[in-house]
């Protein structure tokens, strides 16, 4: 049963990185799903990336307490910030890429390299990649910040499930401790659930990454702060 469980899953993702919506990553030389193309072809695999922040958007703006810091126009700021995101990982098998029309920035954390199978410790070797990501968070700090842990189908869904919550947290943690405000961070785990695939520039072989991290920026602006604080 565990294998149907992400069929579908699969032949969705295989769809995804087939599409036209694939480039070249200048940085890996691999293919993946460009900036433009995400938000419109993620649909049912990745949808999770579309929803709204993991505990409600009103509560964590009030929590983290983001209002003098938000900003009036989103645009630029995304840009630069994403930018300089995707040359500060450059080499490291991180993915960067925009959701949606700037709804949000995702850093995908590569498969085998941040985690060893069946560990929630974050290899240290990758320590140097993660203090770039909180840089740049505590650069620009209006916004939110969702960790998603995942995990492959080795073990029970029940194990599995726990080993993602626990990678997320672990993200979560060493980037509270290289400065970055714990109020702005949310964790959610998904198991073995949303398998991902990404196909090798020359290769028409999807390679699953599913042992990952995955770190959503939700960009608060002074419109957004004000809805909440008017609720």
């Amino acid at each position: 049963m565990k294998n149907s469980r992400i069929f579908l899953s699969s032949v969705a993702a295989v769809s995804l990185v087939s599409m036209s919506a694939c480039v070249t990553d200048p940085n890996t030389g691999e293919r993946k799903v460009s900036r433009t193309g995400i938000g419109a072809v993620l649909g049912g695999t990745l949808g999770y990336l579309l929803g709204d922040v993991v505990g409600g958007r009103t509560a964590r703006i009030i929590g983290a307490g983001v209002g003098g810091t938000a900003g009036a126009v989103i645009g630029k700021q995304f840009d630069n910030q994403i930018k300089e995101l995707d040359e500060q990982t450059a080499g490291s098998g991180v993915d960067v890429e925009e959701v949606g029309d700037q709804d949000a920035i995702l850093v995908r954390l590569p498969d085998g390299v941040t985690f060893a199978s069946g560990s929630a410790s974050i290899n240290p070797g990758f320590y140097p990649t993660l203090d770039a990501v909180a840089e740049s968070l505590i650069k620009y700090p209006n916004s939110l910040v969702d960790v998603y842990g995942f995990t492959d189908t080795t073990g029970s869904a029940e194990l599995n499930q726990r080993l993602s919550e626990q990678r997320a947290q672990a993200v979560a943690d060493y980037l509270a401790a290289r400065g970055v405000a714990r109020s702005r961070l949310a964790t959610q785990g998904f198991g073995e659930r949303y398998e991902y695939l990404r196909v090798k520039t020359g290769d028409n072989v999807a390679e699953p990454l599913n042992r990952r991290v995955e770190i959503k920026i939700i960009p608060i602006s002074q419109e957004d702060v004000q809805a909440a604080q008017g609720q």
